[in-house]
């Protein structure tokens, strides 16, 4: 029996005809590349315009652009186009000493690619341009920010607290804030030798994460 070969052979080169087709004025075989579909994070990457200054990165397959925050907006608007019409989510990240990134979270559903978008904004004064027009679903994440970061987007429709309780002071996801809870009010149980007033002998007790080591001296003293 003769053996059959897993796949057929591929034409000889020699015959005529079977050469690729090639762009006028290329080296036979060395036509254009294939153009990326519309919306995945290949074609985002290479066919699409971020605008001046866009910084591009990829981590872990994922594709991250940094822009200013004058630019903002517009690259939003240019991601939506391309077909990141879903908005998942937008935060920030305290970067001390001096800013704030914002990031927001984009996915396209038809390529189902993700897309990162990122920009700074000062930390004296942390202002950038609602996307509210742009995503309505960023209403409620930018009241988030703002609140827990003091983040203020201009020209949102209703910049109010979103979560915290009337009167609250400070924005608890910044890393400068105090976190004071077991400092301020007794914590239920024993969560350290001696404070319960039974069993081992007490020692000096440990201040929560985050709470300075000499805050709320003064009200004891």
């Amino acid at each position: 029996m003769i053996a059959m070969p897993d796949h057929p052979e591929s034409p000889n080169p020699s015959t005529p005809g079977s050469e690729p087709a090639s762009a006028p004025g290329s080296s036979p075989g060395s036509g254009p590349a294939p153009k990326p579909a519309p919306g995945s994070a290949s074609g985002f990457a290479l066919g699409f315009a971020y605008g001046e200054g866009a910084r591009v990165s990829e981590s872990f397959g994922q594709i991250t652009v940094d822009v200013d925050p004058d630019g903002w907006l517009g690259l939003l608007g240019s991601a939506r186009a391309e077909g990141y019409e879903f908005f998942d989510w937008l935060t920030a990240v305290d970067e001390p000493p001096d800013a704030f990134a914002v990031v927001a979270h984009l996915f396209a559903p038809v390529s189902r690619a993700h897309l990162l978008l990122r920009t700074r904004v000062p930390r004296a004064d942390p202002r950038l341009p609602s996307a509210v027009g742009v995503f309505r679903g960023a209403d409620w994440h930018e009241r988030e920010t703002f609140e827990m970061f003091g983040v203020v987007f201009e020209g949102h429709p209703n910049l109010v607290p979103l979560l915290l309780p009337e009167g609250f002071e400070g924005f608890p996801l910044r890393k400068d804030f105090v976190l004071a809870a077991r400092v301020a009010k007794a914590w239920p149980g024993a969560k350290e030798p001696g404070e319960s007033g039974h069993g081992s002998p007490s020692r000096r007790k440990t201040l929560p994460p985050g709470v300075p080591a000499d805050w709320g001296r003064e009200r004891d003293d």
